[in-house]
């Protein structure tokens, strides 16, 4: 369970999406919502009293009662990621943005989501029903099984998360491929099974399966197969996929969103 989300709100009409999912889930939770604008030192007292009224008419269509608006001037990755620590909030949502700007995305992005000591939830689209169909990349890493741990709790009890672990095997002869790949699908049903002990019963159904390929396309393959509404990726980790998930993969899925993203570190 989530106690209190912060949503990090930048004006911008993709905000007001995350403001949406943010409600969602603080009534799923039953969680405090607090809701953090960034003023721009640099702007008139004008523009930040704009800035008010504009964030209040949101809060008024879109949060639940008793959320809360915090206005504090400043860095925005520095800002926000202080708020996450003395707010003790244990979820931060964004909206995502598909080009590069001065606020929430680009490297203030990625500086948040590198930074940020809970899950990230990165908005992308304009549903906000609970979440049904949910994909996590897993890999062996501590660090992918807190991101699917993460997403576990933050679905619902009727939603679908499906655990996708890609495989990669080394060069061989056909028969040593196959055996590579025997061992690592016995070894994710371990996981798989030993996750599911740890678990609460009474969360999402937990489905999972191994694919030989691309971790970038086999991702890909499977989020449109699945029409699903959240991603998962934990962002640190010492395996290989892992460490793809820190670099360029994550950046792929930061910047180009095909659906909602939670990346967890």
């Amino acid at each position: 369970m989530f106690t209190h989300i912060l949503i990090a709100h930048d004006l911008r009409d993709t905000a007001d999406l995350a403001l949406c999912r943010a409600a969602q889930l603080a009534q799923q939770h039953n969680a405090k919502l607090t809701i953090l604008h960034v003023l721009d030192p640099t702007q008139s007292s004008q523009v930040h009293e704009q800035a008010h009224k504009t964030l209040d008419r949101s809060i008024t269509q879109y949060a639940p009662p008793g959320s809360k608006l915090q206005l504090i001037s400043g860095k925005p990755s520095e800002v926000v990621l202080q708020q996450v620590a003395e707010l003790g909030c244990d979820l931060l949502v964004l909206g995502a943005h598909h080009q590069r700007h001065d606020f929430f995305s680009g490297t203030s992005l990625d500086r948040i989501a590198r930074n940020c000591s809970v899950p990230l939830l990165l908005v992308a689209r304009g549903e906000h029903q609970p979440y049904l169909r949910a994909l996590a990349a897993i890999d062996f890493s501590l660090c992918a099984c807190s991101a699917l741990e993460q997403a576990y709790r933050l679905l619902p009890a009727t939603a679908e998360l499906h655990a996708l672990h890609v495989f990669e095997p080394d060069k061989g002869t056909p028969k040593q491929v196959e055996a590579q790949l025997q061992i690592q699908r016995a070894l994710i049903d371990q996981l798989l099974e030993d996750e599911a002990q740890i678990l609460p019963a009474d969360g999402p159904t937990l489905t999972h399966s191994m694919q030989q390929g691309g971790i970038l396309r086999s991702l890909q393959e499977q989020l449109k197969a699945r029409r699903c509404e959240l991603l998962v990726l934990g962002s640190h980790g010492r395996s290989a996929l892992s460490q793809a998930l820190l670099g360029s993969l994550a950046q792929h899925f930061l910047h180009k969103a095909p659906c909602d993203i939670l990346v967890v570190r």
